[in-house]
């Protein structure tokens, strides 16, 4: 069946208004309690209080101030680029706040947030308005789509929303190409849609391939081999035109642990935890759970996942009505291979790459569109049996419900006694207002059929009323639950947002913090420098060293205090503990039961803003030099418990990097043959003469800090410092991470950088020397990225002008 587009009316555009204008008008009204009560700010929970605004915050106001290149203030520095190309770089949301003040950016986050839900609505009608004769019905899709499980359920990861808009206009700019035999268009969907979230364009790329391939193989469209070399053509544009950002985000990232493991065996195949595919089925059944909090299913592992899919009002009913039609149809094949993607883990994997680190859901959302064209197409379709669907729909329903809500459950006391329960939910109050939900959703609907099917207007209207006050009460319900369980809010609020001028320490910026079990990012509310950081996408070279360390860094930088020793190594000044949550001696104290500090030779400061700030009696300044060098497979030989003090001994450095500055290191072959030889272990090492605890941690401190730096301070693109070497020549530590884009000057003169001690930098300085010292970087790929940007641009330019030329010679 071939699909044609009308020339847009005065009407039709109305019918665009009126999606956007509803979901803004439903997202409004959803949205603005929550944004009066915390003093115009949106506060939400976890992920959202703690990575999205102060993200939002911090990219401001690097972007703002031209700095572009190496962010001092993610974690221990990182390219900045590519740690937020992902999250919002490549937003258009995020570039609307750049005229406010930085100080008002946290108060454009709710008025965005509503923008966002607008706008997905509006994507969504006009790629669903080809599939129906009746735009309202288009309307009403919008609104499914925009309101949707995988909508609320994602308000959590406020980055999320941004590929669901562009998602529907990638595949309405492929349907017009495809039917209308519009070009151009396509290349700049594969633009926009890579350039807003390379991450979320993996699975849009493998679901337009899916798309393409299901409406040639259906014969809904005839395939032309020139077409599709047209189609090729545009992609290679409009993808290749994406390089300035997209090739800086990849070199960036190669090496991410998050990003490395691979489909493996039988778990590429079945899911090893059973309840994960119950979570599957009830993410499009009920209203979404909500991250963190699970109900359905709480030992799936899938907290943050985003297995949700519900459409208000309808459910699965539309989509169950659309598929039980006699109709052979491209989108029932479609809709049912998705489903078989969904459940097979090495299917559902291609959608990130092949990246099964960790199992998400998070292109559901594809999932809903496709279910809201299929409910849609069923309410116009007078075919559908919707009896028979309601009856499936509510019976799923009811016995997802009565299995788990009755299911008994026998666990055991304390005291190793038995207990039985009913009921294997996690909650039971949570657990049934969800199925009250989803049974009155269904109940709603009938009454609407019964009332108004057959008189099309109405039914439209009917529908779309019942799907705005469906998604207003079940979102109600989930967005509220979030906000109260909160712990978060109320210190931001108080404490943290836009009061960094409250805490009166001169040295702020330019010394490294460290927070205990405080706010995770407060640091970056601040825009301090600090050891501690909740970012996924920081410098490889960072992963690489916890690695190292024996310590899991995989989403966030929070060292414990028994690997007190990097405080040191990372010229960490000052510690912030959050008192106005608790007192002095509970578990989220930095001072003990007995009264002394949870880490040895931090002093109390002072008290602001309901912080006590504690300082480093053992601080070394950044910049500062070993006089004892081992190579890592010496190093190798201290056990993970003495690591993190072990390193402030000596440099750790390869083999080849001892034998280079032999003169330094004292290395020689015949030293080291030993070591290298078949019997390692009789190999008398330094390592093995290492002392550690509180009083050689001090003393080792000290003699660092007697050979550190006179001055450090960051610049713009990097940092300068300044080094008064009264010794031979030697080797300067820097606690930045390594990478590539770096280079140094030592007096004007280039130097070579090398990455020591598991990931961190050191150049060589001349002996008996005053020096200065000048690290510069330029983001890696950025240079070629643009190169490649603008020769595709050109391409692109010439294309265009090629269609114009052939399109005007087709008239005569």
């Amino acid at each position: 069946m071939t699909h044609t587009l009308k020339r847009p009316t005065l009407k039709s555009r109305h019918y665009a208004l009126l999606a956007f204008g509803l979901a803004l008008l439903a997202a409004s009204i959803l949205f603005i309690p929550f944004i009066a009560l915390n003093n115009g700010v949106f506060y939400y929970y976890g992920d959202f209080n703690v990575q999205e605004i102060p993200f939002y915050q911090l990219c401001h106001d690097a972007v703002r101030n031209g700095e572009f290149g190496w962010n001092h203030i993610t974690d221990l520095g990182s390219d900045f680029l590519s740690s937020y190309s992902f999250y919002l770089l490549g937003s258009p949301f995020f570039w609307l706040t750049i005229p406010f003040p930085n100080e008002f950016v946290p108060y454009l986050i709710g008025p965005l947030l509503i923008l966002k839900f607008a706008c997905a609505s509006l994507a969504a009608y006009l790629y669903l308005k080809r599939y129906v004769s009746d735009k309202s019905y288009a309307v009403l899709g919008g609104l499914l789509y925009a309101l949707s499980g995988f909508s609320i359920y994602n308000v959590f990861f406020f980055h999320f929303h941004e590929p669901m808009i562009m998602f529907p206009l990638l595949l309405a700019a492929l349907d017009s190409f495809i039917y209308d035999k519009k070009r151009v268009v396509f290349a700049i969907a594969v633009f926009a849609a890579c350039v807003v979230n390379y991450y979320f364009f993996v699975g849009q790329v493998l679901f337009v391939v899916m798309y393409y391939l299901m409406i040639m193989l259906t014969k809904t469209c005839r395939f032309k081999i020139k077409e599709f070399f047209i189609l090729a053509i545009e992609v290679i544009i409009g993808f290749a035109a994406t390089a300035f950002i997209l090739l800086p985000s990849v070199i960036g990232l190669m090496g991410n642990p998050r990003l490395d493991s691979l489909p493996n065996g039988w778990n590429s195949l079945v899911h090893d935890l059973p309840q994960r595919y119950w979570l599957i089925i009830i993410g499009f059944f009920f209203p979404a759970d909500m991250p963190a909090f699970p109900v359905f299913t709480p030992d799936s592992n899938c907290k943050w996942a985003s297995v949700a899919g519900w459409l208000p009002l309808f459910g699965m009913t539309g989509v169950t009505a659309f598929l039980q039609t006699k109709k052979r149809d491209w989108l029932k094949k479609l809709i049912t291979l998705l489903m078989l993607f969904a459940f097979i883990p090495v299917l559902n994997s291609m959608f990130q790459l092949m990246n099964s680190s960790i199992y998400y859901a998070r292109w559901f959302y594809m999932v809903v569109l496709m279910m809201s064209l299929a409910t849609i197409r069923a309410v116009e379709d007078n075919e559908a049996n919707w009896n028979r669907a309601v009856a499936w729909s509510t019976g799923i329903t009811a016995g997802i419900a009565l299995l788990i809500g009755l299911m008994p459950k026998i666990t055991e006391n304390d005291d190793g006694t038995e207990k039985l329960s009913i009921g294997v939910q996690a909650t039971f109050e949570r657990f049934w207002i969800y199925v009250l939900m989803a049974l009155m959703s269904i109940l709603a609907f009938v009454l609407i059929f019964k009332k108004f099917k057959g008189r099309n207007p109405h039914f439209a209207i009917a529908s779309i009323s019942g799907v705005l006050i469906v998604s207003l009460v079940s979102s109600a319900f989930i967005i509220t639950t979030g906000v109260l369980s909160s712990s978060t809010t109320k210190p931001i609020r108080e404490d943290i947002l836009n009061s960094r001028e409250d805490i009166e320490i001169d040295d702020l910026e330019e010394v490294r913090s460290d927070f205990y079990e405080c706010v995770d990012n407060t640091a970056m509310y601040w825009k301090i420098p600090s050891i501690n950081c909740f970012q996924s996408s920081v410098s490889t070279s960072i992963m690489e060293f916890y690695s190292e360390m024996g310590i899991t860094r995989d989403v966030a930088s929070r060292p414990s205090t028994s690997a007190y020793g990097l405080r040191g190594l990372f010229s960490c000044k000052y510690l912030f503990d959050y008192r106005a949550d608790g007192e002095s001696g509970s578990d989220n104290s930095f001072i003990n039961e007995d009264g002394d500090t949870k880490m040895p030779y931090w002093k109390y400061l002072k008290t602001c803003n309901g912080f006590d700030i504690y300082e480093n009696e053992c601080y070394i300044p950044m910049g500062f030099a070993y006089d004892s060098y081992v190579t890592e497979e010496k190093f190798d030989r201290v056990g993970d418990i003495h690591k993190t003090e072990a390193i402030l001994y000596s440099m750790v450095l390869s083999k080849e990097q001892m034998k280079k500055y032999s003169d330094i290191t004292g290395y020689s072959d015949k030293k080291y043959k030993l070591l290298y030889g078949k019997n390692p272990e009789y190999f008398d090492s330094v390592v093995d003469n290492y002392r550690y605890g509180d009083k050689n941690y001090k003393e080792q401190c000290t003699k660092l800090a007697s050979s550190s730096c006179s001055s450090f301070e960051y610049t713009k693109n990097g940092f300068k410092a300044e080094y008064n070497n009264q010794s031979d020549d030697n080797l300067l530590f820097f606690s930045v991470p390594y990478s590539e884009g770096f280079s140094a000057k030592v007096n004007g003169e280039d130097v070579e950088i090398e990455k020591v001690n598991y990931g961190f930098m050191a150049i060589k300085v001349p002996g008996y020397t005053d020096c200065e010292i000048e690290f510069t970087y330029e983001t890696p790929g950025l240079s070629a990225g643009i190169k490649i940007s603008l020769t595709a641009l050109f391409a692109f330019a010439v294309y265009v002008i090629t269609i114009i030329i052939y399109k005007r010679k087709s008239k005569h």
